[in-house]
């Protein structure tokens, strides 16, 4: 008796999921491999050009989430939020960083009010959201002297916690995280990621000559927390709005929001700390020197 090639076998099913798991993870290795040089060369080089990259990120960003939650009628959305950014981006690359937060939090008012869609608040937040990722990123790029090495600090601790998460999660598995928002996360893989961030924000720190670490870990510690707690609100989103990437635009990675959900949450929160103990000039400053 022939079997029926459209009845798969527990093991047939299993060697296809490891297939696809293969090719997802080669498709996730070769993306990064273009990104991460292009990030890295972008935050040395600093100026427009870095501008220019994290204005595009947020303003694709702002794309994705109006295209996941706005649904009909997001075009004007689209054009105002699109707009609002472009703005924002020039005024946080002239060192008007306050200025560039009141554009982005205007706008989401006057969408919220006046946006054509059945989620006009949902679709709100995505502009001071998207805001965040360029508006941070380039405050702390600002800071002349420190600026480079807060980004390269920001980036191991983020990059660091995805990646080892990703592995740590899959080779330890157990207790699973929020299985309501994301099923595959674990808490080995949390805590896995979250020890692999401290170390290497320790090793840049080290190799950079800042002069106490023992602060640098605890913040690492906490920004490691904060961009699992973004990448967890994305996958929050996505299942309220019924999609399983923001896009298709990264091969293996799905969209931007999807590889920038924890850049978000923790550069936010880098800014802010750099600029309570920093001021607005030196923000880079505030967020490494203890």
């Amino acid at each position: 008796m022939m079997d029926n090639p459209n009845t798969a076998t527990p093991s047939g099913r299993a060697e296809e999921a490891a297939v696809s798991s293969g090719s997802d993870l080669a498709r996730r290795v070769l993306s990064a491999l273009v990104m991460a040089p292009l990030a890295i060369g972008t935050a040395y080089l600093g100026g427009l050009i870095f501008a220019v990259l994290w204005g595009l990120a947020a303003i694709g960003v702002f794309w994705e989430w109006a295209s996941l939650v706005a649904g009909a009628g997001k075009r004007p959305i689209l054009l105002g939020g699109e707009a609002a950014l472009t703005i924002a981006s020039a005024l946080a690359a002239i060192g008007r960083s306050p200025e560039a937060v009141g554009v982005t939090l205007l706008t989401a008012i006057a969408i919220a009010v006046m946006a054509p869609t059945r989620h006009p608040g949902w679709t709100a937040v995505g502009v001071p959201y998207a805001g965040a990722i360029v508006i941070a990123a380039i405050a702390l790029r600002s800071d002349v002297e420190n600026g480079w090495i807060a980004l390269m600090f920001l980036f191991a601790v983020v990059w660091t916690t995805d990646i080892a998460a990703y592995f740590v999660g899959r080779l330890v598995g157990g207790a699973k995280l929020l299985p309501r928002v994301s099923p595959k996360k674990t808490w080995s893989g949390a805590l896995g990621g979250l020890a692999a961030a401290v170390l290497a924000a320790i090793a840049v720190a080290a190799a950079a000559g800042l002069p106490r670490l023992f602060p640098i870990a605890v913040i690492a510690a906490g920004l490691s927390s904060l961009a699992q707690a973004g990448d967890l609100f994305e996958s929050l989103l996505k299942r309220k709005f019924g999609a399983k990437d923001s896009s298709r635009l990264i091969p293996g990675h799905g969209g931007l929001m999807d590889r920038l959900d924890g850049f978000v949450a923790a550069a936010t929160a880098a800014a802010l700390i750099g600029v309570v103990r920093g001021g607005i000039a030196a923000p880079a400053h505030g967020l490494l020197i203890w």
